[in-house]
């Protein structure tokens, strides 16, 4: 057969362990044609082959994003963002710039506002000597807080409060109105309502389906935000991703894009499960799980919270917080997350669940330890999400029953952008040796798998292996830093494997997908310090090309 695609003067990593290195690689209709020497994949041209030279660049197989929200961060990417933005000056002028370029959008929503953004707590008339006159808020970088403006109270309906959910928080004031701070998504699900786009939320806040279902027009402008979300992806080398929010109806605008040639990388979409639920409701699971089961569209897990995060208080600990007797709370009580776990299981599913606190993450492993009791320890390939605070006791859990480490190197304090007062104010002092702890997980056995959350960090592959590489250990601390091998491992093959995608994708192995990134030179080559500069040169999925870096042959 002759190569449609040819990739020659690379040093190529397979993460095959038959055959680690390479010098070339071929493409055609799709997959793999060939991963060998110059002289043996070149044989392979023909007149019509596209043959590149890589100018002795690094060519990896396309990066697995284990851990992103694909259509919030593609419909985030048109609000105004904060990131760096701070006191109330800058605030305010962010805001009025973006008010007056934005005259008819029905909320004025900001994205990346630091919980210390101001000096004191924000609140609600904080945001109304911004602008009073519209309705106008702002989203926490982790996205489990808004800060709302009375505006926007008074037209979601929760100025004077609401009935919530268990772990879902409307924060009122002495004075019996809302303070403006709304905590987790049913709390601040009514705001984002403003803006036209609670729809998308549905998968994430509630677990449910849009009723009725989105009309054509919807659905055009869904994918757009979707299109945007993929290229934005893919210009950081991006072939699959585990999106971790969603429904039925985010798996059916993904498909529908795969019809028109326009979905860009394989996207692995969960059932979300929530408190209400009862167990019924996994049969929708399992209905997603055999409808989309595609090489670029599929289903097959089950997405959980167990707490929320430790800059509001809401990931749940083992031991109050520096300066209080607040612990707070897990969302399932652990007898009834037994249960759900072992039925699961039991459908031959998947399961993956945010804990973030210690308290959090050892009810997690216990779940997933008697639904394997319950139907017998094998190939469960269960993951847990974050993983910030762990008991030591527990470390060893995770690699004896088999459970991924889903973690995100750029989401500890000071190794990329959240700022290291977070571990002053939520840990205390002797805890900071037993978080983020990415190597001694793996050191301990935990299969790894890499991600950002995004738009939670910047969805940048390349600013998180440095995050990954040059981490500083904590003060008193033992060094977490994970080796090259082991972070590009935990990008490709380690984040294939943790999705059931290993068979398709995350290895150069001939008959593979042709799923494929150049990056912009050796990164063996390149100081760790400047990993997260190096640019992506090219990036092919299903042997199409998705990026292509200006000025690259």
């Amino acid at each position: 057969m002759t190569a449609e695609l040819i990739i020659t003067n690379a040093r190529v990593q397979t993460m095959d362990e038959a055959r680690p290195r390479a010098e070339a690689l071929a493409v055609a209709a799709g997959r793999i044609l060939a991963v060998g020497s110059r002289a043996e994949v070149e044989a392979l041209a023909g007149p019509q082959t596209r043959v590149i030279d890589a100018g002795g660049r690094s060519l990896l197989p396309g990066f697995v994003e284990s851990h992103l929200h694909l259509v919030l961060g593609g419909n985030e990417l048109s609000q105004l963002q904060l990131g760096g933005v701070e006191g109330f000056e800058a605030l305010k002028a962010a805001f009025l710039a973006y008010a007056a370029a934005n005259p008819d959008r029905p909320l004025l929503m900001a994205q990346g506002a630091a919980y210390e953004i101001l000096e004191a707590p924000v609140t609600r008339h904080d945001l109304d000597r911004i602008i009073a006159d519209r309705p106008l808020a702002m989203m926490s970088p982790d996205h489990h807080t808004v800060w709302a403006n009375t505006l926007a109270l008074r037209e979601a309906g929760l100025l004077h409060g609401a009935e919530m959910p268990h772990g879902h928080v409307v924060v009122m004031g002495a004075d019996g109105t809302a303070t403006g701070e709304l905590r987790e998504f049913e709390a601040f699900g009514p705001i984002l309502a403003l803006g036209g786009e609670a729809h998308l939320q549905l998968g994430i806040a509630t677990g449910g389906e849009p009723e009725p279902w989105p009309d054509a027009a919807r659905r055009a402008a869904d994918k757009e935000k979707v299109a945007a979300g993929l290229a934005h992806c893919a210009a950081h080398g991006i072939t699959s991703m585990v999106n971790m929010d969603g429904n039925r109806y985010t798996c059916e605008l993904l498909r529908e894009m795969q019809e028109e040639g326009r979905l860009t990388a394989r996207v692995v979409v969960p059932f979300h499960f929530k408190p209400h639920m009862e167990l019924s409701e996994l049969e929708r699971a399992s209905a997603m799980a055999a409808e989309y089961q595609g090489e670029w569209v599929r289903s097959g897990f089950v997405k959980m919270f167990m707490d929320g995060v430790v800059d509001s208080r809401t990931a749940y600990m083992l031991h109050p917080y520096p300066g209080t007797d607040e612990t707070g709370e897990p969302l399932f009580a652990p007898e009834r997350f037994d249960a759900i776990c072992t039925e699961i299981d039991r459908r031959g599913l998947q399961i993956a669940v945010h804990a973030i606190g210690d308290g959090a993450v050892r009810q997690t492993i216990d779940g997933y330890e008697a639904a394997g009791q319950a139907n017998g320890l094998r190939d469960m390939r269960h993951r847990i999400e974050h993983i910030e605070l762990i008991d030591r006791a527990d470390v060893p859990r995770l690699g004896a029953l088999g459970i991924t480490a889903s973690v995100q190197p750029p989401h500890p304090p000071g190794a990329m952008d959240f700022p290291m007062s977070t571990m002053e104010t939520v840990f205390h002092r002797d805890r900071w040796r037993d978080a983020y702890l990415w190597k001694t997980l793996a050191d301990h056995g935990a299969p790894l798998a890499f991600a950002s959350d995004w738009p939670v960090t910047d969805v940048s592959v390349m600013r998180g292996i440095q995050a990954a590489l040059t981490r500083a250990p904590y003060e008193g601390c033992q060094d977490e830093r994970v080796a090259l091998g082991r972070v590009l491992h935990a990008y490709t093959a380690g984040g294939a494997w943790a999705v059931h995608l290993e068979g398709l994708t995350g290895r150069l192995v001939p008959g593979m997908a042709a799923d494929l990134v150049l990056i912009d030179g050796d990164i063996e080559a390149v100081e760790p310090t400047r990993i997260g500069a190096t640019g992506i040169a090219l990036t092919v999925a299903g042997g199409r090309v998705t990026h292509q870096a200006p000025g690259f042959a």
